[in-house]
């Protein structure tokens, strides 16, 4: 996802298989200063605004740059519901079919993007 930086895999996906809920959520607060609640009733969490949140079981959404190009390429895992059309930047993915360095890599995307900082 363009220039976003790697981050080496971390003990919630290390030699796992694909990605859970719990690993989106440890994925998520391992980033500093990112908070946990509740949104529309779902696990939620937040840098300065929302970076990701479950929109349903297995279904994560996160902030992307590049929404149209992940779901042009693979739309049997991005995609979108007619309720993110105002928010381009807003895009579902189903955790069973990414990978967990993928998950990691759009997780750090989306903080950047919520408005996140990485510590020196």
């Amino acid at each position: 996802m363009g220039s976003t930086p790697k981050r080496p895999a971390t003990t919630a996906t290390a030699g796992k298989g694909m990605p859970t809920e719990d690993d989106a959520r440890r994925l998520c607060l391992a980033l500093p200063g990112v908070t946990e609640r509740a949104s529309w009733g779902r696990p939620a969490w937040f840098a300065k605004t929302l970076m990701a949140r479950i929109w349903e079981p297995g279904v994560l959404t996160v902030k992307t740059e590049e929404r149209d190009a992940l779901a042009g390429t693979d739309p049997d895992v991005f995609f979108w519901t007619t309720h993110h059309e105002r928010s381009p930047q807003l895009v579902l993915l189903h955790l069973a079919k990414v990978s967990p360095a993928e998950l990691e890599e759009l997780l750090d995307e989306s903080f950047r993007i919520a408005g996140g900082r990485h510590l020196p």
